[in-house]
């Protein structure tokens, strides 16, 4: 039983490790490490503290999908973010999941 368990947790672990490989590569692809950063301020937040502002807020995912899209200000100072109308819905959805995940 022991060694089974720990075949699932690798796969387990390996499948997660592609998917943030894949959502980084679509913060990549979509421009968005140009203003961001993973552990590090750039032009704007590092994904971190945005994973840190907003957890636990229920509405949050949905609040900063509609970010990605359309842009905004005030949230981290006097540099706005702009509109991404290359960014689709679901794309925006995927990458926001992730940078909600972010520890």
């Amino acid at each position: 039983m022991k060694r089974s368990m720990l075949i699932g947790v690798v796969i387990v672990s390996a499948f997660a490790s592609q998917a943030a490989q894949a959502n980084l590569d679509l913060a990549k692809a979509k421009n968005c490490m140009a203003c961001h950063a993973i552990g590090t301020k750039v032009v704007g937040p590092a994904y971190k503290d945005v994973a840190a502002k907003y957890a636990g807020q229920k509405d949050a995912e949905n609040k900063l999908v509609q970010k990605v899209m359309k842009g905004g200000s005030g949230s981290w100072g006097a540099v706005p973010m702009p509109a991404n109308p290359q960014v689709t819905e679901a794309e925006a959805r995927t990458l926001v999941k992730w940078v909600l995940s972010q520890k």
